[in-house]
């Protein structure tokens, strides 16, 4: 209990405590940064805030997942090289300044469940209990969208990970029993209800996305040269989102292979996406599962994200009995598959799939049998 860490920490109760769940993204990956559409659900695993005021304008900060402290004062809020978790916190802080909302000292502790570095948003969900933190301490009364926005400014801008705003539109937005069907270009959205007879299985490869980073800026390099290209043919193309599959097809002597691929996943993953809420808005869960295993199928050979060890988790979950569909999800090149399976089939899943890995890969993976949970806003 975070309570029970501040207590420790600060030798007092805190005044307040907001939690902000991780997420996992059902289908629409790699789509956010190009206007795409997604289809996230938050997760019963979230990192929580306590924290009390203080009457001067130092903050005083404990991280219970990292074992270790930072200060720094609002007047001169400036990135620590050192303790860079803090630099969520630091950074959303900045921005609520900029923006005209005063802000008070704090002694603040926070730390949670959601794994470190394996694709389930444990930046964002740092990043929004930061903002919800704030919020609720000083009765900010702030606009959600307004909260997502600070947040994703905070990561954009102040830690510098170019990351599109999906995580923490559903670490704030989320709603228990349903994901959340999110337009990135305009930013609406609505939440679509999920069956209570499925589980959402998340399956950890326990390899770090040492590569994610790097790559996953070089994709967006490669979105946005496809989309020069494709505008130069003459058709009113501002993002991959306005990418239609006929025109794909009709350019694909314009793109070079690679690039082609790229957008061709880009393109195909939206049409999935949209036809995913169709289909689970109508209770077939059998076309959403084949439309995920559909959108892994298109990471690993068109967009080249996947890794050994996330298709060899896909192709032992695709093996159990009850298992609707599997993909990886997050950026790539390690982190975690996404699992929809029959609830009454979860546990015998979860020990299944474990086991073959070990036994395939001699690795071990961190099995995560989740419900669809309330976003931090909701909860707040």
């Amino acid at each position: 209990m975070i309570e029970k860490t501040f207590q420790q920490i600060y030798a007092s109760t805190p005044e307040i405590t907001v939690r902000a769940p991780g997420r996992v993204n059902l289908i629409g990956e790699h789509t956010d940064y190009n206007d795409g559409f997604v289809l996230p659900a938050a997760i019963d695993r979230a990192i929580t805030y306590a924290g009390r005021r203080r009457t001067d304008r130092h903050v005083r900060v404990y991280s219970d997942d990292f074992k270790a402290s930072a200060e720094f004062d609002l007047d001169d809020i400036q990135r620590d090289a050192v303790n860079t978790w803090s630099n969520f916190l630091r950074g959303v802080s900045k921005f609520l300044e900029a923006d005209g909302h005063r802000l008070t000292g704090a002694d603040i502790a926070f730390g949670g469940n959601v794994p470190l570095a394996a694709g389930l948003s444990s930046s964002a969900a740092v990043e929004v209990g930061a903002t919800a933190f704030w919020n609720k301490l000083l009765d900010l009364r702030l606009d959600p969208v307004y909260v997502v926005k600070l947040s994703r400014r905070a990561e954009n801008e102040f830690v510098g990970v170019p990351c599109g705003i999906m995580d923490q539109f559903i670490s704030a937005l989320g709603r228990r029993g349903h994901a959340l069907f999110l337009d990135c270009r305009d930013l609406s959205y609505r939440h679509v209800p999920l069956r209570d007879d499925v589980k959402i299985v998340v399956c950890n490869s326990g390899v770090k996305r040492a590569l994610a980073q790097s790559e996953y800026e070089v994709r967006l390099k490669q979105c946005r040269e496809a989309v020069v290209k494709i505008a130069a043919t003459g058709r009113a193309v501002n993002s991959l989102r306005d990418v239609q599959p006929s025109d794909l097809d009709a350019v694909r002597g314009t793109l070079d292979n690679l690039l082609w691929r790229r957008a061709h996943h880009v393109v195909s993953e939206n049409q999935r996406t949209l036809e995913a809420v169709t289909v689970l808005q109508a209770g077939n869960l059998e076309r959403f599962g084949e439309l995920m295993n559909q959108s892994h199928e298109s990471l690993r050979d068109d967009y080249e994200v996947s890794s050994k060890e996330l298709d060899q988790l896909v192709e032992l979950a695709r093996r159990q009995p009850g298992v609707l569909g599997a993909r990886m999800t997050g950026a790539g090149f390690g982190g975690c598959t996404v699992n929809l399976v029959r609830a009454d089939a979860a546990a015998n899943f979860a020990g299944a799939v474990a086991e073959g890995y070990e036994k395939a890969m001699g690795l071990k993976a961190e099995i995560y049998v989740c419900e669809a949970s309330d976003g931090a806003l909701v909860s707040a």
